[in-house]
């Protein structure tokens, strides 16, 4: 494999097309699209400074670098990227891509970010924006901290463990959606989405998990979520109060407490939802 070493490129595609190359502490400025259409490319501690720096490439892998701000629109269309120990200030990164893995990576804008991605692998990722992992399939999110609304607009076939999720109108028309051991906080989770579980998870929401088909929720805690379960089919174990609900489709709930059940004849079938409030009078 040949090598660049702390080399120093302005101008458009100064590397189009390479392949099987390794390139170590290099910078990329002024200039667009400096390694458009490469394959087979290892980048340790390079930094990107000027936009569209990896499109329609393949087999990247990238360590300890840094994509600054106008490196805008930095990874789109490339398959078989594994991105580890980076940092990136740029909005929009990462656009239909495939097989793409980002572990221990920062995003301190992360407005637009992972849209329309496939086989998506994310560990220990911190993110900063909204619209984050809109329309993505086939995720795996492990330890994610995300401050940003409208995350996972879409998004299909996601699991996630360990995330801490500030999010508001996060999960809206997703598919096929586990998260485990988590906490989000964040209005109208959820609204419009089929087959949305959440296990273990501690949620605080303003009229959550309504217009859902199939919400699942296991040993969960409902902290100031009020106007929940809105015209969602639901199967809930919550562990302790829930403050109030509201209308929901069918199913059954399941709390220590609920502060206040509205249940309207005119709207929905009351006799379709089973309630238990497990508190001793």
């Amino acid at each position: 494999m040949r090598e660049i070493n702390q080399a120093f490129y302005t101008g458009e595609r100064p590397l189009f097309g390479e392949k099987e190359l390794r390139v170590r502490d290099t910078i990329f400025t002024d200039g667009e699209s400096p390694l458009k259409e490469c394959f087979h490319i290892e980048l340790l501690g390079c930094m990107f400074k000027w936009k569209y720096p990896l499109w329609y490439s393949h087999d990247i892998h990238a360590k300890d670098c840094t994509w600054f701000e106008m490196a805008r629109a930095g990874v789109w269309y490339t398959d078989h990227i594994e991105v580890e120990d980076c940092r990136i200030e740029a909005p929009k990164n990462f656009r239909r891509c495939q097989d793409v893995t980002l572990r221990q990576v920062s995003f301190s804008n992360a407005a637009e970010t992972l849209w329309q991605c496939r086989d998506v692998t994310l560990e220990q990722v911190v993110a900063k924006g909204d619209y984050f992992a809109m329309n993505c399939e086939n995720m795996t999110v492990k330890d994610l901290t995300l401050y940003g609304n409208y995350s996972f607009d879409g998004a299909r076939n996601v699991e996630i463990r360990n995330a801490k999720l500030l999010s508001k109108d996060s999960f809206w028309n997703s598919e096929n959606v586990t998260v485990y051991d988590s906490f989000i906080s964040g209005e109208y989770l959820g609204w419009n989405a089929r087959n949305l579980t959440l296990v273990n998870c501690t949620v605080e929401s303003l009229q959550g998990m309504c217009y859902i088909d199939n919400l699942v929720m296991k040993n969960c805690k409902l902290l100031n979520t009020t106007l929940a379960f809105e015209y969602s089919t639901v199967e809930a174990d919550i562990t302790g109060r829930i403050d109030s609900v509201m209308n929901p489709s069918g199913g059954r709930i399941s709390a220590e407490s609920i502060g206040e059940l509205i249940l309207e004849k005119d709207k929905i079938d009351p006799s379709k939802t089973v309630i238990v409030c497990r508190e001793k009078a």
